[in-house]
């Protein structure tokens, strides 16, 4: 008896010694599931990673959707709530999340949504991961802070999940290698899932077309002709806003096309990336951007746009009130945003009061230093998806992003049901059968529960935009032309990198910016230089050398290895 009872006390160090022996660094253990769907301590170090990220087709982990059965496991998915759910829906219960649930039920996985508000993503993330309580699946569009949360030991390496012949095949395909790879790191670990963009197109200059033809004026090309137009349009309507452009200088937003005109490094790939961060990197480090600002500074000294457009900058409806009710010109906005159902249909919606009226886009202007047309486009992905090291079921999360690559996962999330809310036209193309119907019943939330697409589940752009058409009835060539000119000209992508000492320094910076943002906007025009040199000193104070080094070094190694 005493015997066998060394025996098994023998047998149970060994246990001991081997499962320790499958802890990673830190002594973290990742988390996989056996056949049977229960779940196993195996760890997710490099060494599972080098076994198991090669393309043998022999991978550890059943990732790709129907591979695996497992055993009532329950995943947790961060869902973006804007405030819009129908009467009797929330963005954690709905329709959709039922049909969710539905489908992943058929291979053991329940999926549970943890709402985040749109507007405090970034903030909400770092503080969730911070007090772990985050969700198994997250969604961040600041790489820097995802790849950061990885280096500091906070999140899965996703190769070992993804990478393997056998592994998440629906969600590689729809995905594509070179969108997947901007989530991973130079020693091939995948710190993060890069959604795709359907389209890259960002944004457009909108203008009055029934006030251009009213005043005998052509479409401007330039910005001379576009400050010309302008003038004209004041002096026809001396109640309205001649132009909107100021929109683009508050905090939350970058810059945006229109200041394509005026940078004098637009022209260098290289250096754009480097200094187009974001809206202080560029007013810091290109000449130009402050050219745009004095651009404006004379607009607004010139009654050419709203006098209190800092009180309305934050407003998201302010624009779209100016825009139905005759008030404003031209300016610059999201891509499409003139026929945009989800907006409100705004040109249908002025057209209803004013039937003569009509709002168009026009391609970017030439820029004044080489007379080229830049056009600002969104990167290949949008948002990056990542696992916490709090996930009890890697293998599991992974399997819901891959089934959202199929045609029962995101297309039908995004699309719906074919005869209901769609059908197929001449060339395949998913086209809507009633917008308003859409609207109420899925296109609420369809895009933020398609995690792993932006803007949509297409395979290509001009399908896109094709099907995209088909959503604003009676306004299709509006939406092509939206997007052709959202995409005409030298193309200039967001750069996707963010400065540690920014990321160190935001607050600081965000104080700053706010504050000579306006005042660069509002100053008297002899005041104007000294007020944005005033601006640089504060910012270099509060270390924006380093930044614009780091930036530089950052793009340096990404160019070198081209």
């Amino acid at each position: 008896m005493k015997k066998a009872r060394k025996i098994l006390a023998l047998l149970l160090v060994l246990v001991t010694v081997l499962s320790m022996a499958g802890c990673g660094k830190g002594g973290e253990k990742s988390q996989s599931t056996n056949a049977a769907g229960t779940t196993e301590g195996a760890g997710a170090s490099s060494d599972v990673a080098s076994e198991t990220s090669g393309e043998s087709g022999d991978s550890k982990f059943s990732t790709t959707y129907g591979s695996k059965k497992f055993d009532n496991v329950t995943i947790t998915v961060e869902v973006f709530d804007r405030s819009n759910a129908p009467e009797g829906s929330t963005v954690i219960d709905n329709k959709w999340t039922k049909y969710i649930n539905e489908e992943m039920n058929k291979v053991g996985i329940t999926v549970k949504f943890v709402a985040v508000p749109r507007a405090e993503e970034l903030n909400k993330t770092q503080l969730m991961m911070a007090s772990g309580t985050a969700a198994d699946i997250m969604i961040c569009y600041t790489a820097s802070v995802v790849e950061g949360f990885y280096n500091d030991g906070g999140t899965f390496d996703l190769a070992p999940y993804v990478d393997g012949a056998d592994q998440a095949k629906n969600m590689k395909e729809y995905i594509g290698k070179e969108c997947l790879d901007l989530g991973r790191n130079k020693d091939g670990a995948l710190w993060g899932i890069a959604a795709r963009r359907s389209t890259t197109a960002n944004s457009n200059i909108f203008i009055r077309k029934d006030w251009l033809e009213e005043i005998g004026l052509q479409i401007p090309t330039t910005v001379d002709e576009l400050y010309n137009v302008l003038k004209a349009f004041k002096q026809k309507h001396p109640d309205a806003f001649a132009s909107g452009f100021s929109t683009n200088t508050k905090s939350s937003d970058p810059h945006g096309v229109m200041s394509l005109a005026f940078l004098k490094n637009v022209a260098d790939e290289k250096t754009y990336d480097i200094e187009a961060g974001s809206a202080t990197d560029l007013i810091y480090a290109d000449t130009g951007y402050g050219e745009y600002f004095k651009w404006i500074n004379k607009l607004y000294n010139e009654g050419l746009m709203d006098p209190e457009y800092y009180v309305n900058a934050t407003n998201d409806n302010a624009l779209k009130e100016d825009f139905v009710n005759s008030k404003i010109g031209c300016f610059e906005s999201n891509v499409n945003y003139n026929v945009d159902n989800l907006r409100g249909s705004l040109l249908k919606a002025l057209q209803s009061t004013d039937p003569k009226a009509d709002v168009i886009s026009i391609p970017p202007v030439k820029n004044i230093n080489d007379g080229v047309i830049y056009n600002k486009n969104y990167p290949i992905n949008g948002a990056y998806l990542f696992i916490p090291k709090s996930a009890k079921n890697v293998e599991a999360a992974v399997t819901y992003l891959d089934w959202l690559g199929t045609k029962e996962g995101g297309f039908t999330l995004f699309h719906g049901v074919e005869g209901e809310h769609f059908k197929y036209d001449d060339q395949g193309v998913p086209c809507v059968i009633d917008a308003d119907y859409n609207a109420k019943d899925k296109d609420w939330t369809r895009h933020d529960l398609f995690l792993i697409g932006n803007q949509g589940y297409y395979k290509t752009a001009d399908e896109f935009a094709a099907a995209t058409s088909k959503e604003a009835p009676g306004y299709e060539n509006y939406v092509l032309d939206n997007y052709k000119n959202a995409v005409a000209g030298t193309i200039r992508f967001d750069p996707t990198f963010t400065a540690p000492t920014y990321t160190e320094k935001n607050t600081e910076i965000s104080v700053i910016r706010d504050e000579y943002f306006v005042k660069l906007v509002t100053c008297a025009p002899d005041k104007f230089d000294a007020t944005l040199e005033e601006f640089k000193e504060k910012l270099k104070n509060v270390g924006y050398d380093d930044i614009i080094k780091e930036r530089t070094e950052y793009y340096d190694n990404q160019y070198a290895s081209k």
